[in-house]
């Protein structure tokens, strides 16, 4: 997989970085760093590195240059990736998720802290309280990190443009966090909800704004950003739909979380959605019924996996990822064709290639 050797040298990169920052954290209240802990521990414990990655791919793929550590493009792809940590940390609470990365969710974590120290209270309510500073502390850490980044430009046109595409990336994926939300507490979405859900929180958070930023950092013109935004939406979205289907079909021990929360979580997906839509009123009403409801038996799951293949959801959600996969592939080669001819262009843009090949058979 390309990411993992990005990963390598970003990992170091963010380690030294943690450890600075965890070094001067909690000085009038030592207390503080048992937050900055918690952050750090989830940042380390591994992840796909993805964003940054994008960040700094594109960024040498339009004309970007040097060592990405010593430059403001390494602080701007901290800050993406510092940013994700806030999100996760936030995104668990909500969905009283118990395993991230293979470890303890974060209000899990301080919930179980609660009760080895005796402390007074629920220690649930303990767990979400700490866990929420947690992940405030985390988005403080990526304002800065971003912050120091985007101010690092000289020209004034172009920093304005970077801090407005910054803001938008934050706002974009709570909102489309908030739909997703509200859809599941529903019990039921349209196709149209369900596509700004996965345009918001996904698309353009995971794969599209990355890219943009690490394009605008490098100095592109408008039409080489055009092709490449649109690359990185369409991979967004099959990245997301691929997460959909791996938090159903996927194997625990690589996706990092126990297969089939999604369900038990009730969340609104195209999976479910099309099964809903297509499968036999009896298997449907099963569905429904399970959807929400913790603690699903092995069996039962095996039921629901069974009759969304067997709806044609599972085929039709795998076709909507090849279209965007190829839409991918043709945006790039237009955005290969309109990039200046930098020494790093034709590395960056090999990554990206493989990065969509990868996508293509992606089992994390």
């Amino acid at each position: 997989m390309r990411v993992a050797g990005f990963r390598q040298r970003f990992d170091a990169h963010l380690a030294g970085w943690l450890e600075e920052r965890l070094a001067t954290l909690g000085g009038e209240t030592p207390e503080a760093r048992e937050l900055g802990e918690t952050v750090a521990g989830l940042a380390r414990a591994g992840g796909k590195r993805l964003r940054p990655a994008l960040v700094e791919a594109t960024w040498r793929a339009c004309g970007g240059d040097g060592a990405p550590e010593s430059e403001g493009v390494g602080q701007l792809a901290l800050g993406v990736e510092i940013l994700h940590t806030y999100l996760l940390i936030h995104d668990d609470i909500m969905d009283h998720a118990a395993l991230r990365r293979g470890r303890p969710t974060a209000h899990e974590a301080f919930a179980a802290a609660h009760r080895r120290d005796g402390l007074r209270g629920g220690d649930r309510d303990f767990g979400t309280s700490a866990a929420i500073l947690a992940g405030d502390l985390a988005h403080s850490w990526a304002q800065e990190l971003l912050g120091r980044a985007v101010g690092a430009v000289s020209d004034p046109a172009r920093r304005r443009a970077l801090g407005d595409l910054v803001a938008a990336m934050t706002a974009e994926v709570v909102a489309g966090q908030y739909l997703e939300i509200l859809v599941s507490r529903r019990g039921q979405a349209s196709e149209e909800e369900l596509a700004r859900v996965l345009r918001m929180k996904s698309g353009r958070y995971s794969v599209e704004r990355p890219v943009e930023l690490g394009a605008l950092y490098a100095g592109a013109g408008e039409g080489l950003r055009v092709h490449l935004a649109r690359c990185g939406r369409a991979l967004g979205e099959a990245f997301q739909l691929q997460d959909d289907v791996l938090g159903t079909f996927g194997d625990p021990g690589e996706v990092g979380k126990p297969v089939a929360s999604d369900l038990e979580e009730g969340k609104m997906t195209f999976l479910v959605l099309h099964t809903l839509t297509a499968a036999p009123p009896a298997e449907a009403a099963r569905l429904r019924t399970a959807l929400g409801r913790p603690g699903l038996a092995g069996e039962e799951v095996m039921e629901l996996r069974r009759a969304i293949r067997e709806s044609g959801a599972l085929a039709r959600v795998e076709g909507m990822i090849g279209e965007r996969l190829e839409t991918a592939r043709a945006a790039l080669a237009a955005a290969a064709e309109a990039a200046p001819d930098a020494a790093g262009a034709a590395e960056g843009f090999a990554f990206l290639a493989g990065l969509v090949d990868d996508l293509a058979e992606r089992r994390w």
